[in-house]
């Protein structure tokens, strides 16, 4: 493991620190090294490298570590199940970085190859990965964005008592500068919206679009519209069209791109279903189903909001009907 080849390192003598770790979770935990003195072999470090991490240690001790980043599909299953999970909660709270590292991946694994087993005890890990998410050490945060990712791939809505500190620190993540971070976060955001029923998730995503923080109402957005999209028109109906619309229409004014253009998808797809499901008389109006979304508008946001919303779907409807006659 990860944190045994750490501890051995630590136990040799200075001199013969030459090390390449290969074994354990994290496929390359410590690689290379330590020399017996720092002044006679300078260590470098390219801090902007997201996979390379310096050891907090005596100057004739640092130690670096590379930390590789698995993916899902190149996990290996875990031979001793029953020992792994005695152990692991203790791991996952350790004061030592790379076990933490090691025991996020191992849930990972659990959550791939076992997850019946490790469903007792779930709730307890997910609290501890949300405190890995808060970790100030890149390499933990990243770990836990993609251990995020396999627990929502694997465990579906089962998670969705848990889900809002998670939430919270996933949305903080995608909007940070460390981009590596970032990606990971916004990866585990992909997979929460895919594999999270869209009617449960709904509720947690809306509060979020009232964020203080723009990149993070930006990133609750591209979530509320992927999940908006996967309801279809049965969901739609039940959620309720009316509140669907009234969230995407305050996000039409947002400061930033991304939240205003998820508003426009989720506006058109709503367009759309209302379009399919509300009955109209042909003979009354020359455009009746233009007619009574505009009303729908109206009825439900105040002029403001509604002539926004009008004037973003209507633009997209005179560009499909373009399109059609053109072809």
């Amino acid at each position: 493991m990860a944190a045994k080849a750490l501890k051995d390192l630590k136990n040799l003598p200075i001199s013969e620190r030459n090390i390449d770790c290969k074994t354990g979770i994290l496929t390359k935990p410590c690689v290379g090294i330590m020399n017996a003195k720092a002044q006679d072999h300078p260590l470098t470090l390219d801090h902007n490298h997201p996979n390379a991490v310096e050891i907090d240690q005596p100057e004739a001790e640092r130690v670096i570590v590379e930390i590789e980043y698995i993916e899902s599909k190149d996990l290996n299953n875990i031979a001793q199940v029953d020992a792994v999970l005695k152990s692991l909660v203790t791991d996952l709270d350790s004061k030592d970085w790379v076990l933490v590292c090691d025991a996020l991946n191992t849930v990972r694994r659990l959550s791939i190859f076992h997850k019946e087993e490790m469903m007792p005890m779930l709730e307890k890990v997910i609290l501890l990965v949300v405190k890995s998410l808060k970790n100030p050490r890149s390499a933990v945060s990243k770990t836990a964005c993609m251990t995020s990712a396999d627990i929502f791939s694997s465990y579906n809505d089962h998670i969705i008592d848990q889900l809002d500190p998670l939430l919270t620190q996933l949305l903080l993540k995608s909007s940070q500068d460390k981009r590596f971070v970032c990606e990971a976060a916004e990866k585990a955001l992909v997979a929460m919206t895919t594999h999270v029923s869209p009617s449960l998730l709904l509720p947690k995503l809306q509060p979020c679009l009232k964020n203080r923080n723009p990149r993070i109402r930006a990133k609750a957005s591209m979530c509320f519209s992927r999940s908006v999209t996967r309801l279809g028109i049965e969901g739609i109906r039940e959620y309720g069209i009316e509140k669907l619309v009234q969230a995407a229409a305050s996000q039409l004014s947002d400061q930033l791109p991304e939240s205003r253009e998820a508003a426009r998808t989720v506006l058109l797809e709503l367009q759309t279903v209302h379009k399919k499901t509300t009955p109209v008389e042909p003979e009354e109006e020359e455009h009746p189903a233009a007619a009574t979304w505009q009303i729908f508008c109206q009825s439900i946001l105040s002029p403001l909001s509604a002539q926004a919303v009008l004037r973003v779907t209507n633009v997209a409807g005179v560009a499909r009907e373009g399109l059609v006659t053109g072809s």
